[in-house]
């Protein structure tokens, strides 16, 4: 055992008992929220520079000005504390002004997908009862087909946020620049008035069933989690300064980027999206020392072409979940990361899992109670003992992630208390007791000194759910609506796995119905594209004969997802949406051989 990894250990170690005051969840009725966060940074660091984004830049006391025009704004239009207002815009300074300001009034926010369009769309601003919906310029079109589902009321309860001037505000919504004309700079006195406890965030996340569920997260949630990431994680002070280029709307760039520049006071360079060539440049030009990320991105910055100097920059420290074994110490030593700071956490979870230790291959140690039980992937259940409890797994051996209920471990849920419901196991290991379903399988693994934490491996989802393109998929969402197709009888959705990609690639095995001797590709391609976002489309859609199912009439996914898209394996026909194409084309035998080597370019 080296000296140097035992003493970094040590240190690391003491960080984080440093730390632990900080941490400790304070009651739910102290007065403290994201908004009063803001305005403690523009009295303490008022001319630093709090966001960049596109050649503009705004210290923090401008962003808290700013937030609270947008305040009075929303305070003149009705929006009272417990309200709920939907957000809906690309990643720039705006969406965190807004995100500002209506918790200053103690409102909830609804963080809309931008990928979203039609149904879905609707439903998540629905299902929040959102009183308005704030949306971007530049996402006019989307709003615009969708408003017609809502019971929101045009010219009132629509705001629109310009962007590029390229698109005049239309007549259904108030421009809000405009709006804020005469509204007050001063701090709002109903911040003084949010506690701990108030919902903060709807954050929506694919369940194993029907359209994305509105999970809850409070002031105490984000404002912990966002401490963690500051203080232990990427350890920041008021000096460093953020990259930022995951998208706002998920609780990755939000709370584990934003959120842990808002406790340090610390700055953000903000990208509308991620570009992997412009990555590096971009880091050196505004002296971004941390990172957030995810598995992908990881992955598509290794896949650039490599240079002498990459290692050459000023970033020491990044923060993310997803990187893969495979890729870590490639990742690490090309970039010159000094630490990695790798986590694991659902949106709607009462578990997390942080590298705090700096390991590699890990997502690092739990103070939650948790364990991990036996998991039949192929039937899609949890297997109980004689006596009827779980079964824990045997150490390095992968196990379904359950996390105990507790007063201290709360499931906030969903606004939906029967999908709340669904994520419970009961009689875990004693009569009585509760349980959160991670749906996620972990291991637990040996990282040398400091073992006596445990540490922990992601190793895949489980069920009904896969992650594709950084977002998580509903197989029965995505189902539900290709059922919608004319010539679709029944349509049975899984992930497969693709080399050289990380998550799980979604595949549609289909039948026709009666009468329908051929998928019309041309159509089905374009029905796809109209009805779900890019991340949820089947790669793969497979046109069976007939659709198996278990006696209770449950569609079997088991053969299915172990066939995948082998063509020496698989008779029926099978379509593939390749890389940047629009339209779905026969899978050939040249193209799976490409698939299969890693090189097809997912």
């Amino acid at each position: 055992m080296a000296i140097g990894e035992v003493v970094r250990t040590l240190r690391d170690v003491l960080a984080v008992v440093g730390a632990a005051k900080e941490l400790k969840p304070k009651p739910a009725d102290t007065i403290d929220s994201i908004g009063a966060r803001v305005e403690h940074n523009a009295s303490v660091f008022p001319d630093r520079t709090a966001l960049l984004f596109e050649g503009r830049s705004v210290t923090w006391a401008e962003l808290n000005a700013l937030a609270n025009r947008y305040a009075d704004f929303f305070k003149s239009a009705g929006i009272r504390r417990g309200d709920a207002v939907s957000l809906f815009m690309e990643n720039r300074i705006e969406f965190l002004a807004n995100v500002v300001a209506l918790h200053k009034l103690g409102a909830v926010i609804a963080l809309i997908n931008t990928n979203l369009r039609g149904q879905s769309l609707a439903h998540c601003i629905a299902v929040a009862e959102s009183r308005m919906c704030v949306f971007g310029e530049e996402l006019t079109g989307a709003l615009e087909e969708a408003k017609g589902n809502l019971q929101l009321a045009e010219g009132r309860d629509y705001v629109i946020v310009p962007d590029n001037g390229r698109h005049a505000a239309p007549n259904w919504a108030i421009e809000l620049d405009k709006a804020i004309d005469r509204m007050s700079d001063a701090n709002p006195m109903e911040t003084q008035r949010v506690t701990l406890g108030d919902k903060a965030f709807y954050v929506y996340t694919s369940g194993t069933t029907g359209l994305p569920k509105a999970a809850i997260m409070t002031h105490r949630r984000f404002l912990g989690s966002a401490a963690a990431s500051c203080r232990v994680g990427l350890r920041l002070t008021e000096h460093d300064r953020l990259y930022l280029c995951l998208p706002l709307y998920h609780a990755t760039g939000l709370l584990v980027g934003w959120g842990a520049a808002l406790v340090a006071g610390a700055s953000c360079f903000i990208r509308r999206k991620f570009s992997a060539s412009r990555f590096l440049t971009e880091v050196r030009e505004h002296q971004t020392n941390t990172f957030v990320y995810i598995g992908e991105l990881c992955r598509y910055l290794l896949n650039t072409e490599r240079r002498p100097d990459d290692h050459v920059n000023p970033l020491v420290r990044v923060i993310g979940n997803g990187l893969r074994p495979d890729v870590w110490m490639e990742f690490k030593e090309r970039f010159g990361i000094e630490r990695v700071t790798e986590f694991y956490g659902a949106s709607e979870g009462n578990v997390a899992f942080m590298n705090l230790l700096n390991k590699d291959r890990t997502i690092g140690l739990t103070v939650n109670k948790m364990a991990l039980v036996k998991y039949d992937v192929y039937r899609d259940e949890i297997p109980r003992d004689g006596e009827g409890r779980c079964i824990k797994v045997a150490k390095g051996e992968p196990g379904l992630l359950l996390a105990q209920i507790t007063e201290d471990q709360i499931f906030e849920g969903y606004t939906n208390s029967e999908a709340t419901e669904k994520k419970i196991v009961h009689d875990v290991f004693a009569a009585g007791d509760a349980w959160f379903n991670s749906g996620d399988l972990l291991r637990q693994v040996n990282v040398g000194f400091a073992a006596g934490f445990k540490h922990y491996q992601f190793v895949d989802r489980v069920g009904d759910t896969f992650r594709w393109r950084s977002e998580n998929v509903s197989t029965n969402e995505v189902g539900e609506i290709l059922n919608e197709h004319p010539q679709v009888r029944f349509s049975n959705v899984y992930g497969v796995e693709i080399p050289n990609a990380d998550g799980r690639a979604g595949m549609a095995a289909i039948t026709l119905k009666e009468g329908v001797a051929e998928l019309d590709i041309a159509d089905f391609s374009t029905f796809v594209a109209r009805a779900l976002p890019p991340y949820a489309q089947p790669v793969f859609v497979r046109v069976q004969r007939d659709i198996d199912v278990t006696g209770t009439f449950k569609m079997v996914k088991g053969d299915l997802k172990k066939e995948g898209y082998d063509l020496g394996v698989v008779t029926d026909p099978i379509y593939v949406m390749k890389p940047r194409a629009s339209a779905y084309e026969r899978l050939e035998r040249g193209f799976f051989t490409e698939i299969k080597a890693g090189t097809a370019g997912y």
